[in-house]
Formats: C-alpha cells, structure tokens, sequence
C-alpha cells in the first residue's frame, strides 16, 4: 500500500508516494513532462515491499505544485537541489536513486550532491557534455526531439510527445501527465543545459565513485543508445550496459517483466554494498 503525502520545499510543495517496504530507500525520479505514475509497475513490486520505494512528482508536474521561482527551479541543478530537499525532509541520508530520461539528469546531478549515494540506474539518459553538438550526439534525428524543449506544444504535438514516450503503454492517465505539465519547465530546462547550471554529466557518470546501472530499451526513438554504450564508465554495475531487446523510450513501463528483474537484482546488489564496512560513497566532484 502506497503512503501519498506532500513536503513543502523551499521551490515547491512536492506531491510524494511511498511503499510500506522497511529495507533501504530507493528514490525514482520521472522524466519530462510524465509524473510519478510512470513508476506504478516498481512501486507495486516485490521491490516496494521489500525496499522503502520513493517516487515523487517534479515541481511543475504531476500532483506538485508550480515552482515558486521557475528561474531557480527550472534546471538541472535546480530540479537536483529540490530533490536533495526532499530526501533531507523524508530522512533519506543514503539512498540508490533511479532515474528515467530527464529523471537521469537529475540523478547524475546528485552524483556530486549527495555523499549518502549507494549507487544509481539510468534509463534513457545521455550522460553529455553541457555543449549543444554533444547533446547531439545523445539523441536520435526523431521529430519528437525539438518537442523536448518546446513550451507551448499543440493538441497533436502533445500527442506525439506522449506516444513516442510511452509507446504502447500509453493510456489517458500519461497523456493528462503531458498535458499538466509546465511548459516552462520543457523550454527552461533546455535552456539552461550549456549556461553554467548543469554539470559535465559525461565527466561524472564515466568517474562516479559509486556503481552505475545502465538499462535502456534497444528501439528508443529519441535516445542514442549506441552513444550511452561507447563510454568509459568507471564503475559500471556487472560491467555491461543493457539493451532489452524490442523495446523503447520507457522499458520499465512497457515491459517490467522484463525490466523489473534486472532493478531488482540491482537493488539487492546495492543492499549488500551499502552494509559492507567502509563502504565507498559517490564523490564530492567529477574526476
């Protein structure tokens, strides 16, 4: 049974849901213009009953509010700080983080913030350079990607924007995520990627400290997948990056049975490893 709940935080009050599970936190972070929901197929686990499981919806999204300062909030460090307020509210002093697609961002933002940081999973996040033709080089020539930083979308953009997301699991409750959604947040977000406001998450995921999970869906329309796999990464879990084979932007939604045990190995490898003596915890700064 789920416990839904909100945090007032210093950007936003955050709408939050949280399993009965009593074992180490796991905190999920959406991806753009989506909400918590995204995450019902892991929250409903074995896993949520096993792991205190977080799920919580970014200001501007979901049952949140707006942000109060959408130029403090809107970006990726902004987006990273809230989420550290949230976790300080919840007494979450180590946790594995997932992240899906902007989600990921903000986990990879996290690397260099949070110093109780077990270890981490991504799906459908580039980890680039802050420079424009590296985000390039991230991303797949779809339609739907100039869509990705667009405020104001039309009726039939808002539906390829959900359709090319969510793929066959989409459903009234996804598309009414992308409607809610702050356009702001789309156009500021992108804005301030190469500003200074965003860190060299390439830098950070190939020398994270911590062990780095990489999952992706072998047919993402939107994600260079090949692109996430040619890195150096440091500390990658099992030492594989995972391409499920048929699948799209949001594996973990459109096929869990498949996604959902490869999570769950992953969690029990990161149980084990946040109970070892002297355990590592994610550096302070990109090597």
């Amino acid at each position: 049974m789920l416990k839904k709940h909100t945090i007032q935080t210093s950007h936003a009050e955050i709408a939050v849901a949280e399993t009965s599970g009593a074992g180490m936190p796991v905190v999920l972070i959406h991806g753009n213009s989506c909400s918590k929901d995204v995450f019902s197929a892991q929250l409903e686990s074995a896993a949520g009953d096993a792991y205190r499981m977080i799920a919580f919806d970014l200001p501007g999204h979901g049952e949140s509010s707006d942000p109060t300062d959408p130029q403090r909030t809107y970006s990726m460090n902004g987006l990273a700080d809230m989420t550290m307020e949230v976790l300080q509210a919840l007494g979450v002093d180590r946790a594995v983080v997932y992240g899906w697609s902007l989600g990921g961002h903000i986990a990879l933002e996290l690397v260099p913030r949070f110093p109780g940081l077990i270890g981490f999973m991504l799906t459908a996040t580039p980890p680039v350079h802050p420079t424009p033709e590296s985000l390039m080089g991230g991303y797949r020539p779809h339609p739907m990607v100039p869509l990705i930083g667009q405020e104001n979308l039309s009726d039939a953009e808002l539906a390829m924007f959900a359709e090319t997301v969510f793929g066959p699991a989409i459903n009234d409750t996804l598309r009414a995520a992308v409607r809610r959604a702050d356009g702001r947040a789309r156009r500021m977000v992108l804005e301030t990627a190469f500003d200074g406001r965003s860190s060299d998450q390439r830098a950070i995921a190939e020398n994270a400290g911590v062990p780095i999970a990489l999952v992706n869906g072998e047919n993402d329309p939107i994600i260079n997948v090949d692109y996430i796999g040619s890195l150096n990464y440091a500390t990658l879990w099992e030492k594989h990056c995972f391409v499920l084979r048929g699948e799209g932007h949001a594996p973990f939604l459109t096929n869990p049975k498949l996604f959902n045990p490869i999570f769950e190995r992953f969690l029990k490898d990161m149980a084990a490893v946040a109970q070892r003596p002297g355990a590592k915890v994610a550096k302070t700064a990109a090597a």
